[in-house]
C-alpha cells in the first residue's frame, strides 16, 4: 500500500492482522515484517503508531483481555440459568481459542511484553488472570443462587477450571478440543462443587 493511502484505524487494523497470523501460525509466526505484509501496509506503519514491537504486542494482548472480559460480563449475566457447566464450557471456548493460547505463549516468552504489561494486569499471567476472575465473580454469582455448594471457595475452583482447560486446549495436538470434551474436563472439575442435578 502507497504511503500516502490514509488508513481508517491503523491501530486496529495492524492488531487484526496480527490475530490473523497468530490464527494460522502461532506466536513464532509474528513479526513486525510479517504483520504489516499481512495488513497490506508498509512497515513504517507499525513503528509510526506504535512505539516498538513489543508496545505493539502489548495492545494486542490488551485487545484480547476487552473481549474476554465482555465475554465474562455475559457469563456473569447468564448466572442461574441454563447450566453451570455448560456456561462454563462455553466460556473457555470463547476465550481460550488459538489466538489466545499464542497470545499466552507471546506474554511467557516475552520479559519485556510482561513489564510492560504489569501496568494494566500487575499480577498473574495477563489474560488468564483476568479469563480467572471473570469466572470467579460467576461461580461466586451462582453460589448466591445456590447452584454452587457454599464451601468451594470460588477462585480456587476458578483457577483449577482455567488451568485446566489451557492445558487441554493447547495441548490438542494444533487442533482445539470439540464442545463434548471441554464439558467433560468442565464436569470434571466442578462435579463436587455443584448442587444442580442437571449441572
Amino acid at each position: 500500500m502507497p504511503t500516502g493511502v490514509a488508513l481508517d484505524d491503523p491501530r486496529a487494523q495492524l492488531v487484526a492482522a496480527a490475530e490473523r497470523l497468530l490464527a494460522r501460525g502461532g506466536a513464532t509466526a509474528l513479526t513486525s515484517r510479517a504483520v504489516t505484509d499481512e495488513a497490506g501496509v508498509a512497515k513504517g506503519v507499525l513503528h509510526r503508531h506504535f512505539a516498538d514491537f513489543d508496545d505493539f504486542l502489548a495492545a494486542l494482548v490488551r485487545t484480547r483481555i476487552q473481549r474476554a472480559d465482555e465475554v465474562g460480563e455475559r457469563l456473569v449475566a447468564a448466572a442461574g440459568s441454563r447450566t453451570v457447566v455448560g456456561n462454563v464450557s462455553g466460556y473457555l471456548a470463547a476465550t481460550l481459542d488459538d489466538v489466545a493460547l499464542a497470545v499466552v505463549a507471546l506474554v511467557t516468552a516475552r520479559d519485556e511484553l510482561r513489564r510492560r504489561l504489569r501496568e494494566t494486569s500487575p499480577e498473574g499471567l495477563p489474560l488468564l488472570v483476568e479469563i480467572t476472575r471473570a469466572l470467579t465473580t460467576y461461580l461466586t454469582a451462582e453460589q448466591s443462587y445456590g447452584r454452587v455448594a457454599p464451601t468451594p471457595e470460588p477462585r480456587y475452583l476458578a483457577m483449577t477450571v482455567v488451568g485446566t482447560g489451557h492445558l487441554m486446549f493447547a495441548g490438542e495436538l494444533g487442533a482445539l478440543p470439540d464442545e463434548a470434551a471441554v464439558r467433560e474436563v468442565v464436569e470434571s472439575v466442578l462435579v463436587g462443587a455443584l448442587r444442580s442435578p442437571d449441572r
